[in-house]
């Protein structure tokens, strides 16, 4: 049997440069690609796709992810069916199969890019916030991190616990979900760029083998939802949230999307968000002093309360039952993401949120000095 193939299929592979021109050029210029597109196009479909996908009390994108999984291993077997079937034309049979996968990844990656990908090339948040990063000493850091743990402490004190001794939420997590839209609103009070209408994030139902790849939260770009892993301790789980819904409102960037989730569970009026940002916040900034400054950090490490160190030991233990392959294989694959997309410090960049906190607190000692 002859089998027919089109070859009006590789006009799509096409789509691919495309998509690397664009973003390429939307890296040179990052006001206009703020304009044009971070503050303009996407704030106009994105919260369409929100709205449709919000309807659905379940995560459609995991659903979206599993059918894809099927459909692959299905068309796998499909394929080596066929060309075990027929003999005599196997190569055009390969060839063929082959061009179908690049369309479709072609047409993946370009929709990737026009839905979310040019977010990575937006003005940087710290423009944004009219915050100045600038070299910091290791003295600057200390000084940070003396700050945070005083606030961190502050909160913690005022914390529900569970009967091992850490965070406890005493609400359910379907109204953590709801809740956390009250920070973005209070902060698009102070930010507009964090402002609009989208869907609350959702659980997903898989978390077990999320936590099995490291992590801990998710961002579905097609669906515009905010995912978590339901499984991670409570102390992480509203500043995961704000950290997902951060991408949700165009911010790509890891370490911005660690601020703002710091920067919305501080301005939300419930206390439990204040905390787990609070704690976000200082687990970032402890661990790149203890990189410089082991003995600042010991010193630091000291003043946390007993509540504190709790949380973030229930989160090394929590982590620490998933690490093998899986996990590693994951972050090497995130790593690979984030510098397909112009983020040259890989897995690293999650680092320089502390260089925001750094700026922020210096802008408010300004204004406390008298």
């Amino acid at each position: 049997m002859k089998v027919k193939f089109k070859f009006k299929s590789l006009l799509f592979l096409i789509l691919i440069p495309i998509g690397k021109i664009l973003t390429v050029l939307c890296s040179k210029y990052p006001e206009l690609t703020e304009s044009l597109y971070s503050s303009g196009i996407y704030k106009f479909f994105a919260p369409l796709l929100s709205f449709v996908s919000a309807v659905l009390p379940f995560s459609l994108a995991e659903v979206i992810v599993i059918f894809l999984i099927v459909f692959l291993f299905y068309s796998l077997f499909q394929t080596l069916f066929i060309i075990i079937k027929n003999k005599g034309n196997r190569f055009t049979l390969i060839f063929k199969r082959i061009v179908s996968l690049s369309t479709a990844l072609s047409i993946l990656y370009f929709s990737f890019v026009l839905l979310w990908g040019l977010n990575y090339h937006r003005l940087p948040f710290a423009d944004i916030a009219g915050l100045r990063i600038e070299k910091a000493s290791v003295h600057d850091l200390k000084l940070l991190c003396k700050e945070l743990t005083s606030r961190t402490n502050d909160l913690r004190a005022r914390i529900t616990e569970e009967t091992n001794g850490t965070m406890l939420l005493t609400k359910q997590r379907s109204a953590v979900f709801r809740d956390a839209q009250t920070g973005f609103k209070n902060a698009a009070e102070l930010y507009k760029e964090l402002g609009g209408s989208y869907g609350n994030g959702k659980a997903v139902f898989l978390s077990n083998a999320m936590s099995y790849m490291g992590i801990s939260g998710i961002y579905f770009p097609f669906t515009v939802e905010a995912n978590v892993n339901n499984l991670i301790p409570d102390s992480s789980f509203p500043s995961t949230l704000c950290h997902e819904m951060a991408h949700q409102r165009g911010f790509a960037r890891e370490d911005e999307a660690n601020y703002i989730a710091y920067l919305t569970c501080t301005l939300n009026p419930d206390i439990e968000f204040q905390y787990s940002g609070m704690l976000l916040a200082l687990i970032y900034s402890t661990n790149s002093l203890y990189k410089y400054d082991p003995e600042g950090y010991s010193e630091i490490y000291n003043e946390f309360s007993e509540g504190v160190k709790r949380d973030i030991k229930s989160i090394s233990d929590f982590w620490r039952q998933y690490e093998g392959p899986v996990e590693k294989a994951q972050t090497k694959l995130n790593d690979a993401y984030l510098r397909a997309n112009l983020q040259e410090d890989g897995v690293r960049s999650y680092g320089r949120m502390v260089d925001l906190l750094i700026a922020e607190y210096r802008q408010r000692q300004q204004l406390l000095a008298p």
